[in-house]
């Protein structure tokens, strides 16, 4: 079987397969690659770390004490590059490694402190963000006024680890003229929802949407500087993206939701089953409010 067929084949297996467990299952698809040809396995498991979304896991800075999100663009091997103290845990020891430019990761920083005030005020103070720039131009010493690229992360769990939400926000600016940039986002949004209710059936919810964007925005940079001026543009870009996949959930996929168990189902049990599904329902979006 070609390379290709593969690829596409493996990709096929994992949208059949429940999305509550992507990540294991993906890990499954990358060790069959690699056991049975190591090379053109290990160039497929590459490939399907870079297609296919999973939860983000979180790694603990060593120099920072802090923690922070992990994704396939800020990892080299099995090493994650944290954006407090620009090192790779655990370490690589490789020099060759993937770091920004001085001037992308100046603005990397402001990156990571701007969309911690977001995530503070965006989810009720809880969850973890984080932030990772790297280069598209051939010559990275004026890298932001030539073009870069980056991905937000955030990452929230209810209290009761029932609802968990994992958005994964890439994007790319490309300059038209001094004050006038293209901006295009891919934002994908992995959601899992458990039924906490121990007195009902199980009933979970889980799956990922993605949608992409592109606008042409001005750079207002009256007493601010250029750095600052896609600060403002991105956080605009991602708090508008967020909040349509929001709406989409919520009026979309949990009105469908509704009309499957409270119209279609219905007929099919007694009034005391209804409230069960009624009840299911209820606590299945509570716990995407709750997020």
């Amino acid at each position: 079987m070609l390379s290709e067929d593969k690829f596409d084949a493996s990709l096929d297996l994992l949208r059949r397969l429940s999305p509550r467990h992507v990540a294991e299952n993906l890990s499954a698809v990358c060790s069959l690659l690699q056991h049975e040809n190591e090379t053109e396995g290990e160039e497929l498991a590459q490939d399907l770390l870079s297609a296919v979304d999973k939860p983000l896991e979180v790694v603990r800075c060593a120099g920072s004490g802090k923690s922070f999100l992990c994704c396939d663009y800020n990892r080299d091997g099995d090493s994650y590059r944290s954006p407090y103290s620009n090192q790779y845990y655990p370490a690589t020891g490789d020099e060759d490694s993937p770091f920004p430019s001085p001037a992308l990761r100046k603005l990397e920083i402001k990156a990571n402190e701007s969309f911690d005030i977001y995530r503070d005020l965006y989810y009720e103070g809880a969850g973890l963000s984080s932030v990772y720039l790297w280069d598209t131009a051939e010559d990275d010493t004026n890298s932001i006024q030539e073009g870069f690229a980056g991905v937000v992360l955030f990452k929230k769990e209810t209290e009761d680890k029932m609802g968990r939400w994992n958005s994964v926000h890439v994007f790319e600016v490309e300059p038209e003229l001094a004050l006038l940039a293209v901006y295009k986002l891919t934002t994908s949004v992995i959601l899992d929802l458990l039924n906490s209710s121990l007195a009902l059936n199980s009933l979970s919810l889980a799956g990922t949407m993605t949608r992409q964007t592109e606008i042409t925005q001005s750079l207002s940079t009256e007493g601010e500087s250029l750095e600052w001026a896609h600060l403002t543009n991105l956080g605009q870009l991602v708090e508008k993206s967020e909040s349509n996949i929001r709406n989409l959930l919520q009026d979309v996929y949990f009105d469908k939701l509704k009309d499957i168990m409270l119209k279609d189902l219905r007929t099919l049990g007694d009034v005391s089953e209804k409230k069960a599904e009624e009840l299911k329902q209820l606590e299945l979006i509570n716990g995407l409010q709750g997020l």
